[in-house]
Formats: structure tokens, sequence, C-alpha cells
């Protein structure tokens, strides 16, 4: 049987068309991707939301959504974060959720510059006055360029989505915090959704515009597909929080000490050298003051000496003060998420007592302690003559006969005492 040849072509034609047609209807039937930062804003979660958006543009994603609750956070970070959304290729839609949330300080900034804008019933948005902590204290004329540099960021951002500038600007002049009602009532957020799905529902059919132009928000019925956070940022955002780089760093300080005052230990020197490393990684995310540093080693010398003077416990009393102190002090912002919290301090100071009266004391003390065995170990031993002894004799120390001499008469059954060793000869008195 022949083939028509023309009947042949129109059905590959056909068949091409509607393949191509498929996978073009593929690609853009992108799905809604979903994040969870319910934490300070950080470099770890900087780089998270980084990665994610990436992620989503690869996927062909329709849009991300971030669900937000937050304290707030470095300015930095903040910053990374807000360049992410304004050069992402699709839709950053950040949701401020579950109800009892917060989108505060450097939070409230990303919630601005989202594409869309979104609260969940009882949540708030807000307070996003400056603050500075660590060494590098400002006077009230640098702080006053500080709040005008981030009153100036605030409102571009509230001006390029077409949101309530002034109140931008009074949430960081004044610190001015709304609830989700009101932020919908003054344009400082586009939509409040009960739920994910009624979210997608109320941002179907919107306009929005991305570094690649606008795009209508086509998300009614899109499937949700959630993007935990890869573990290298988990355990980095951990290691971010102030009480676990605080207790590291004491870790580290101690691991370090015990392996000095007995060499070979090992494990504590390798323990406190890397948590030492860790804890140095944290500050550098966390500023801290040098003052609060130099209390707690100072604190650390006193217990050191309390092991070696005898001071009837002053100075192991001074060195838990000094190291309180110093605690409380290194990070100067006692209200702040970045703030060291007492029971992280109070533990450290009892624990601090323990283990220099305690662990550290009886590792000094085997140092500093007599040797009991070779020639050593026989000096000021006591012993019996077995005969009389003056340029030679024998005696008993220890069950073992010796023999021995001496500058004076012993007479033999005289108890004596060892002075010297000469080789296999004992001197003694």
């Amino acid at each position: 049987m022949r083939r028509n040849p023309e009947f042949t072509f129109r059905a590959f034609s056909l068949f091409f068309a509607i393949t191509v047609f498929l996978t073009a209807s593929l690609a853009y039937a992108g799905d809604v991707y979903v994040i969870k930062v319910q934490s300070a804003i950080q470099p770890p979660v900087a780089g998270f939301i980084a990665e994610s958006i990436t992620k989503a543009e690869q996927n062909n994603g329709d849009a991300l959504i971030i669900l937000l609750d937050t304290p707030g956070g470095l300015d930095t970070s903040m910053r990374d974060i807000v360049k992410s959304i304004m050069e992402s290729n699709i839709p950053v839609i950040v949701y401020v959720h579950p109800s009892g949330a917060r989108a505060a300080s450097a939070g409230s900034i990303i919630l601005l510059a989202s594409h869309i804008a979104a609260m969940t019933p009882g949540t708030n948005v807000g307070a996003a006055h400056p603050v500075t902590i660590g060494k590098d204290k400002v006077d009230k004329e640098m702080m006053d360029k500080v709040v005008n540099d981030a009153e100036a960021y605030v409102r571009s951002i509230a001006a390029k989505r077409g949101r309530n500038i002034e109140w931008a600007a009074k949430s960081v002049k004044e610190s001015a915090s709304i609830p989700a009602k009101d932020a919908l009532d003054k344009n400082v957020v586009d939509i409040v959704a009960e739920s994910m799905d009624d979210l997608l529902l109320k941002a179907d059919g919107r306009t929005v515009e991305t570094k690649k132009g606008k795009v209508v928000l086509k998300l009614k019925g899109k499937k949700k597909v959630e993007i935990d956070m890869p573990f290298k940022y988990k355990f980095l955002s951990y290691l971010s929080d102030p009480n676990v780089a605080y207790l590291l760093m004491m870790i580290g300080i101690y691991g370090i000490l015990f392996e000095i005052y007995s060499p070979g230990s090992i494990f504590p020197g390798v323990v406190g050298g890397i948590s030492i490393i860790l804890a140095l990684y944290a500050f550098q995310t966390i500023p801290i003051t040098f003052a609060g540093v130099f209390l707690i080693l100072l604190g650390i010398v006193f217990f050191i000496l309390e092991l070696k003077i005898i001071s009837h416990g002053v100075l192991g009393v001074a060195g838990i003060i000094s190291i309180v102190i110093g605690s409380v002090m290194l990070i100067d912002l006692p209200r702040s998420i970045f703030a060291i919290s007492w029971k992280s301090i109070i533990a450290v100071a009892i624990l601090s007592g323990i283990f220099f009266f305690g662990v550290l004391s009886y590792a000094i003390k085997a140092q500093l302690s007599k040797v009991k065995t070779g020639k050593e170990g026989l000096i000021g031993e006591t012993g019996v003559a077995l005969t009389d002894v003056f340029k030679d004799g024998k005696i008993v120390v220890h069950g073992e006969i010796w023999n021995a001499r001496s500058d004076e008469q012993i007479n033999k059954g005289d108890r004596v005492v060892v002075a010297g060793v000469e080789g296999l000869m004992l001197v003694v008195k």
C-alpha cells in the first residue's frame, strides 16, 4: 500500500505543532514556590532568600512567596534581600504569616520592597528605626545621618512599589507600627488574606513589574511547592544566635586553657579551637564591644590567680563578677534581638566557678604535686639504717635495701631521710 506524501507531511506538521504548544504551555504553567523566614534577618537568611529566588526562576515558577515572621535584624542583610527582590525576574510575594507574626524593623522594609505585600489578620508591621550596636557607638549628629539615610532608602522603595511613602518614612523616624487592617487602609500593603489559598485568589490577575517587565499574575489554583532551608543555612543561622555564639566563645576559651594546663589531653584543645573559630564567624555578623571581651578575659585571669595565690576566694568572686559584667556588656543592647539572655550569662558564671575551682584545680595540683616515681620520687622519703652509716652503709626505704652515705654519723636502727641520689647511692641525713 502506497503512502500519500502530502498526508504524511501534514500529519507530521500537526504533531510538531501540538508538541510545541504543549511544551510552551508547560513552560509557562509554573508552580508557586514557598519559603519560610521565621527568625532574625542575618546573612544566612539573606543567602537562603537569594538562592530560593534563583531556584524559582530556573524552574519557571510563577512566583515566590516568603512567609515572614521576624523581629528585624542586620541592615546589611536586609539590603541584600531587598536587592535580590528588586533584581528578581519573577514576582516575589512577602506574606506576614501566621496570625500573631510580625514584620518589624528590617522585616517591614523587606515587606515594602516586595512585588505583592500581604499580611494575615492579627499581624503587624513597622518600627523600622535604625539602631547601632557594638563598639562603634555614634554621636547624635552621626545618628541623624544614619536615620536620614534609612528614611531616604525606605522612601525610594515605597515610591517604586507605589506604597504609602509618608508612613514608610514615619516607621523609620518615629518607629511607627500598625496592624494588618490599618496597613491595608493606608496603602502600606496590597492584600490582607486569611490563608495561603486566599492570598493566591486575591493576588490573581494583579499586574506587577519585575526586572523583566510587567507580569500579570495567574496564581489561582496553582500548585504550591515549599523550599526547605538547606542544612548549611540552618547551621549558620543557628551559629548566628547571640547566645550560641557566646557559649561557643566561652567553651573555646576554657577548652584551650585546659589543654594548656594539661598538655596532651588533645580533646579539650580540639573542641576549644573549633568552638573559637565558630564563635569568630558568628561575631562577624553580631557586633561586639571590646570592653566586654576584656572583662571576660580579666575574669578568667582572676580565676587562674585564685588557683596560684591564697586569696580566700576573693579573686574567684572577682572573676565571676567580671565575667557577668563582661557578658552583659559584650553586646550592648539589652532589649535587642541580639542581646544575650540572662539565663546564658548566669549558666556560664556558675559553670566558670565549677570549672576553675573544680576540674582545672585538679589539673594544676597534678602538675605541682610531688613526683612519686624514679630518682625524684625518693627524695624526702624516710627509711631505717640497717648498718652504721657515714661514708657508706645500708638503709631500707620502701622495703628496698639501698647503699647510702652521709656527712654525719648515723647509727644502726636510726631513722633517716633521703636528701639526694647519686647513681645507685642515696645521700641521707
